[in-house]
């Protein structure tokens, strides 16, 4: 798959902002580095995806109570409660982006050194039946 330039730096500015945000919660939840962290991650997929698509995915009718619960946390971080704005954001994360966990998950279990450790872990018979209930999607998440 091929990225056009706008698609680069949407993946860039998206990254930094994960960055900035576990910098911020290693930071003991400092307001100013979660508040960046979010910034960036907002732009990054505004930017990555465009204006359009962006709106559309995150007013889904079926998506709204993460979208709310997600820029509630960015408010409550910016007032200054970071902890409980993270939680609330991480909570609105789950219920956005989770579609797109099952798609994460068969990547990484594709990467060279992780992958084959991510496989004997799955192959565990406490875990293997989790994992085939949780991650059998035949649909993306677009």
């Amino acid at each position: 798959m091929v990225l056009n330039d706008q698609q680069k730096i949407g993946a860039l500015l998206t990254g930094f902002g994960i960055f900035f945000t576990f910098i911020g919660v290693l930071a003991l939840f400092d307001r100013g580095l979660l508040a960046i962290g979010n910034l960036l991650f907002l732009s990054g997929v505004c930017v990555g995806l465009g204006i359009t698509k962006t709106g559309k995915f995150f007013f889904q009718k079926r998506k709204l109570k993460g979208t709310a619960c997600f820029m509630f946390g960015i408010f409550l971080v910016i007032i200054g409660w970071a902890f409980i704005g993270l939680m609330v954001e991480i909570f609105g994360f789950i219920n956005l982006f989770g579609d797109f966990f099952p798609i994460a998950f068969a990547f990484a279990r594709k990467i060279p050194i992780f992958g084959p450790i991510i496989n004997i872990i799955c192959e565990l018979p406490i875990i293997k039946p989790i994992v085939d209930k949780a991650w059998s999607t035949n649909s993306l998440p677009i």
